[in-house]
C-alpha cells in the first residue's frame, strides 16, 4: 500500500483475535475502513461486535494481532488514542445524578477542552441535539431516545476524527433510529469516520461498507450491494427476543 494510500485509511487491523479463556470471542478479523466512512458491523448478540470495537478503542488489549487506527498502534497508543476517538457503548453510560448540562461539561474536563472553548461548545452541541429545554433536567429522568442523543452529543464534544457506536439504536424508537442516523450522515459529511454495529438489517443497508460477523469470525465484507448481489436467495429479517434461540431453531430445520 502506497503512502498515499494509507492516508486515506483511518482503521485498520491484521489478524486481530481476542480471548477470554478457551472461548474465542474474535478470530482473526482483518480490517482496512477508508476516512470519513460509515462501516458497520453486522451480526447477533455474541458475533464479537462489542469486543472487536473494544479493542479498536484500546479498551481491550488484543490477544493476538494488530490494529492502527488513525495511524496509531491501539495497544501500546491507547492513551493517546482517546483524545482522538468518541466511544458511544449500547446501556446509557453518563451520570443518571447529573443534569443533561452537567454531564457536558464533566465530559468537556475529561477531554481538557479549553476553558473558553467550553460553554459554546456545550450550547452548539444542545442546540443541535435538541436538548436546549433539557439542560437543567437529571439524565436519569430523561426518555430513551434523549439519552441516546445527550450520549451522542458526549461523544462528539471533542470533534473527534473517529467516532465508534456499539449499537447506539438498539434501545429506541424507529422514529429516534432514523434521526440517529440523519445525524450521523451530517457527521461523515463533514469528515469524521463512523464505526457502527448493529442487528438491524435495515440499519445495515445505511452504511458505505460493512463486515458481518458470525460467532467472532468476520464472514463477508463489502458495500450492501455487493453482499446482496453475492446472496443466491431470498434475504428475511427474523426479529426476535431471542435471537440465538431463533437462530438455533432456524437451523435445525430441514431447508
Amino acid at each position: 500500500m502506497s503512502s498515499n494510500d494509507r492516508e486515506k485509511i483511518a482503521i485498520e487491523s491484521h489478524g486481530l483475535t481476542m480471548r477470554f479463556g478457551d472461548l474465542i470471542a474474535v478470530n482473526n478479523v482483518d480490517l482496512s475502513i477508508e476516512r470519513g466512512s460509515i462501516y458497520g458491523f453486522l451480526g447477533p448478540n455474541g458475533s464479537g461486535k462489542s469486543t472487536t470495537l473494544r479493542m479498536l478503542c484500546g479498551l481491550l488489549t488484543p490477544s493476538s494481532g494488530e490494529a492502527r487506527v488513525l495511524g496509531m498502534n491501539s495497544r501500546t497508543e491507547s492513551e493517546a488514542l482517546k483524545q482522538r476517538i468518541g466511544y458511544m457503548t449500547q446501556r446509557f453510560s453518563l451520570y443518571d445524578d447529573l443534569t443533561v448540562r452537567e454531564n457536558l461539561q464533566f465530559i468537556s474536563e475529561v477531554y481538557a477542552l479549553p476553558r473558553r472553548e467550553r460553554a459554546p461548545r456545550i450550547d452548539e452541541l444542545l442546540r443541535v441535539y435538541r436538548l436546549a429545554e433539557r439542560q437543567k433536567q437529571r439524565a436519569g429522568t430523561l426518555s430513551g431516545g434523549q439519552k441516546q442523543r445527550l450520549a451522542l452529543a458526549c461523544a462528539v464534544l471533542h470533534r473527534p476524527e473517529i467516532l465508534l457506536l456499539d449499537e447506539p439504536t438498539s434501545a429506541v424508537d424507529p422514529q429516534n433510529r432514523r434521526d440517529f442516523w440523519e445525524g450521523l450522515f451530517e457527521l461523515a459529511d463533514g469528515g469524521t469516520t463512523i464505526l457502527v454495529s448493529t442487528h438491524y438489517m435495515d440499519e445495515a443497508t445505511r452504511c458505505h461498507r460493512l463486515a458481518i460477523l458470525d460467532r467472532g469470525v468476520k464472514v463477508a465484507d463489502g458495500s450492501p450491494k455487493e453482499l446482496s448481489d453475492r446472496m443466491d436467495s431470498i434475504v428475511l429479517e427474523v426479529i426476535a427476543d431471542n435471537p440465538n434461540a431463533a437462530r438455533n431453531c432456524l437451523v435445525s430445520e430441514p431447508a
